[in-house]
């Protein structure tokens, strides 16, 4: 089932998400329906505060980075249960990045290129890697929205005065948008 996204705006996606338990009702499903609405936005990455759940869960799927410099992203499809970064190494690096939370708007964002990350996987089975370039990106930004961080958080404050014009098109919902949002705000 394709489930609404949320937008800027709605102060779920501001709060620290709790950690859940393998009873969680309808796990699976859940995380087959964050999938399906994933792909159906598209995106390549979504946390359960992006459908109004205050719940440590977040699923990536970096195939649309795959190619012939990345071939190995082609199978890079995971969900994180309860995720923790435990360490975050080397220099930060600059990478366009978007989020179906704010439609239309993309921003180059600082991130470091490798990350240690402990987890539990759909069927909970416990993880405890490394990952590097783009599939450590996709992470850290959805990790970031279970503890409450969004992308233009990490933008400097003059870089959000310069785009709260399109910020607040985000929030009131004037935007286009060719996937299911729910808006923080009725349109004008």
């Amino acid at each position: 089932m394709i489930l609404p996204i949320v937008s800027y705006g709605n102060p779920i996606l501001k709060k620290k998400t709790l950690e859940i338990g393998k009873s969680y009702p309808n796990l699976n499903e859940l995380i087959e329906n964050m999938f399906e609405t994933m792909y159906a936005a598209p995106g390549v990455g979504l946390a359960a505060p992006q459908i109004g759940l205050s719940i440590r869960l977040f699923i990536v799927d970096a195939n649309g980075y795959s190619d012939e410099n990345n071939p190995e992203l082609d199978s890079f499809k995971k969900a994180f249960i309860n995720a923790q970064i435990i360490e975050e190494e080397g220099e930060e690096w600059l990478f366009n990045e978007g989020c179906l939370s704010f439609p239309k708007l993309r921003e180059d964002i600082l991130r470091k290129p490798k990350i240690h990350i402990q987890y539990f996987d759909e069927n909970f089975e416990y993880h405890d890697e490394w990952f590097d370039g783009i599939p450590a990106r996709i992470i850290q930004h959805e990790y970031d929205h279970t503890d409450g961080i969004v992308f233009v958080d990490r933008l400097s404050n003059l870089k959000k005065q310069l785009i709260k014009g399109k910020l607040n098109d985000i929030i009131t919902g004037n935007v286009e948008v060719s996937y299911k949002i729910k808006f923080a705000k009725k349109k004008k």
